[in-house]
């Protein structure tokens, strides 16, 4: 279990943090506790992935992508592929959907925790890929200043900057509108301390 240790850590701290989520942050602690390859995309069960919560420097913004595959916006992120540092896996994941180098970590303990199923498909004619399981962990990351414009990646039609305050009238996901709630939060105590 040592390659798993650093994620298994990080979710006591998030389930210490959030306890209001404990029902989602214990079915992804057991996942990751029973399943030796959590991290393999291979794991037909479902795999950790991790996400990256993108902010302009003002954290007024965050990117958004239209994912190619499941036609809707989502925050950056993707399959870990074997390697057990979440937070790298978001980090990459951010760099490649987004096109910008210039991104930095806000801090290494989870903003967020979603399990979400992703729908079967077809792969390539006579091939298909099942239902599965997304654990995905999810962390923020600031744009530094001129950070130059984002650019889409073959996985996405688009990137946005849109408006934190704005996504509760998007049309997307409950989980990236509970980001944006947690987010402001977040900006909120900043700005009263």
């Amino acid at each position: 279990m040592p390659h798993r240790r650093q994620l298994l850590d990080l979710l006591s701290e998030y389930l210490g943090a959030h306890p209001d989520e404990s029902e989602t942050t214990r079915r992804l602690t057991s996942f990751v506790e029973r399943q030796p390859l959590c991290f393999e995309r291979s794991l037909a069960e479902g795999h950790i992935t991790g996400s990256a919560w993108l902010t302009s420097p003002d954290g007024r913004d965050v990117l958004l992508t239209h994912h190619r595959k499941l036609g809707a916006w989502f925050q950056l992120g993707g399959h870990a592929d074997g390697e057990s540092d979440v937070l790298a896996v978001a980090l990459q994941e951010a760099r490649e959907e987004s096109g910008i180098e210039d991104i930095e970590a806000i801090d290494a303990a989870i903003f967020d925790l979603d399990i979400h199923e992703i729908p079967a498909r077809r792969t390539a004619p006579g091939e298909s890929e099942p239902a599965h399981l997304h654990y995905d962990v999810r962390f923020c990351f600031e744009a530094k200043p001129g950070h130059g414009a984002a650019i889409a990646s073959p996985e996405s039609h688009a990137v946005r900057w849109i408006a934190v305050e704005e996504l509760a009238d998007w049309n997307v996901d409950d989980s990236v509108k509970r980001m944006a709630r947690k987010w402001q939060s977040r900006r909120q105590r900043g700005r009263s301390q």
